[in-house]
């Protein structure tokens, strides 16, 4: 996935640093994050982007598209801090065809 596309942001780390930045400046952490996901509907997808969230307390809500070729994907999780948003942020970039909102 291309995080840069459409950002203008040079790098990966200076878009990190720039999330992470305007996360402490509007969020209070510890506190429920809700994370936005965009897949390809594939069930092997959704496990991949699930086992990044192992170990926190979530819940989910999906919901396929029209015809049926992508699936939203809302996880609302309890974080820690915003370095925890930019790692699992970074773990879920990892997943191909996941587009990240």
């Amino acid at each position: 996935m291309d995080i840069l596309q459409g950002n203008q942001h040079a790098s990966p780390d200076d878009f990190y640093n720039s999330l992470r930045t305007k996360l402490e400046d509007h969020h209070d952490f510890p506190e429920d994050y809700l994370f936005k996901f965009i897949i390809p509907t594939d069930q092997a997808k959704l496990t991949e982007i699930y086992r990044v969230f192992d170990g926190i307390k979530f819940t989910l809500g999906n919901r396929e598209s029209k015809n049926g070729k992508y699936t939203a994907c809302n996880i609302n999780a309890f974080v820690l801090d915003a370095n925890q948003v930019v790692t699992i942020y970074k773990e879920v970039a990892k997943i191909e065809g996941v587009i990240l909102l």
